[in-house]
């Protein structure tokens, strides 16, 4: 029997956008020493999963040339990255806390759930670099708890069905992608309606095409219950018999039927008419 976990937040999170918006702020006024104490903040704020608005601050930006452009880098990859591309390339990146690290594997698990609602516990240990199993599930319930996937845990098949998962930032240049994804979404969508419509019109059809047929069948009913009604009257007439004319008029009256059959045969043989031949 397969042992199920379902996981979810049973009260809303807060806005995650409101918790940006503060290190927003704070960013605008800051530089140098006290700049790079914001970018630590917020990689490590629990709260905070999306950082495209604080990449576009101009102080932010300002460190992609500088001396200090491993923050910057930091940043982006928490923006747009996993956690795999980190340990590629760890040098080009400042050295993560483990919060800033469980952190950047939830994001992991966010981008494989964009992808696929379906994912083996394989692929996460691959992804997030992680042997142990019980260590794994840790982690993706505390990314669910996070708020920015909801699911289920399948331990028997080792696979996470993913019921829902928040967006990541839109990386520069992708837009054009996206609008062309919701273009098709759009025509296929415009193509089901089509579709719907024309069998709304043959359903219509053939309904109406049943109802003409019914009332034609219940039309030919009532003019054959009439014709046999009209030819059982005429033959009840032509077998009518007269009960009201005399005995010796020739006609059988109801009186002679009733007649014994000896009485009846009697009566025919008074009224036959009898012929003498002679040598």
């Amino acid at each position: 029997m397969t042992q199920e976990m379902l996981l979810d937040n049973e009260e809303p999170a807060k806005s995650k956008e409101t918790f940006l918006e503060k290190f927003c702020v704070l960013a605008k006024n800051a530089t140098g020493a006290a700049l790079l104490d914001v970018l630590k903040q917020v990689l490590e704020a629990p709260n905070v999963f999306v950082f495209g608005e604080l990449l576009v601050e101009p102080n932010v930006a300002e460190l992609k040339d500088g001396p200090d452009a491993k923050y910057y880098n930091t940043l982006n990859l928490f923006a747009y990255g996993t956690y795999k591309e980190y340990r590629s390339k760890a040098g080009d990146y400042i050295e993560l806390s483990p919060a800033m690290q469980k952190k950047l594997q939830h994001l992991t698990i966010v981008s494989l759930a964009i992808k696929t609602k379906s994912i083996p516990y394989a692929l996460l240990q691959q992804e997030l670099e992680i042997d142990n199993v019980r260590h794994l599930e840790d982690i993706i319930i505390e990314a669910i708890y996070a708020d920015i996937i909801h699911g289920k845990l399948f331990q028997n098949t080792r696979i996470l069905e993913v019921e829902y998962a928040q967006g990541r930032d839109i990386p520069p240049g992708n837009t054009g992608k996206i609008v062309e994804t919701l273009q098709a979404w759009v025509n296929s969508c415009d193509g089901v309606s089509s579709c719907i419509e024309n069998q709304i019109k043959y359903a219509n059809a053939e309904k109406s095409k049943r109802l003409f047929n019914k009332d034609r069948v219940e039309q030919d009913l009532i003019n054959l219950k009439k014709m046999l009604k009209s030819q059982a009257s005429d033959s009840d007439e032509s077998m009518q018999i007269d009960t009201h004319g005399p005995s010796g008029s020739g006609v059988l009256s109801l009186a002679d039927l009733r007649k014994k059959p000896s009485k009846l045969k009697a009566q025919r043989n008074a009224g036959v008419v009898g012929l003498k031949f002679s040598k």
